[in-house]
């Protein structure tokens, strides 16, 4: 069991750039694969990227494809999403997930959330 915990939100201006880290409690963190969702007000939760537990594969949402990049290191048990060109429709919390490795990449479905970080983006 892990505890995912999202960190390095904040207010940027458009064409901006953005790291936002994950973490986890417990050493097993490497055994999951990471996924990165968003949600904006009013709107639905957005599937954004994921990566296996290796680093070695990915999948990202068609939104974000060529601006946003997810990488990880396992020896710091963190997972990064490098956002660029940010644009208001960016605007959302965005959330850190994990799901064991063992059922496979991409992940059906996530067992273990983070509480969010706030991304806001003005024009």
């Amino acid at each position: 069991q892990v505890q995912p915990v999202e960190s390095g939100g904040g207010l940027v201006q458009a064409g901006d750039s953005l790291r936002l880290s994950c973490t986890a409690s417990g050493s097993t963190f490497r055994n999951y694969n990471v996924g990165w969702f968003r949600q904006a007000p009013g709107k639905e939760r957005e599937f954004v990227g994921a990566v296996n537990w290796a680093g070695s594969n990915f999948d990202y949402a068609d939104s974000v494809k060529g601006r946003f990049t997810i990488s990880r290191d396992n020896a710091k048990k963190m997972v990064y999403l490098q956002m660029n060109s940010l644009n208001p429709e960016d605007t959302a919390a965005y959330y850190c997930a994990a799901n064991s490795a063992s059922y496979g990449f991409p992940p059906r479905g996530y067992a273990y959330w983070g509480q969010g970080t706030q991304v806001t983006v003005s024009s």
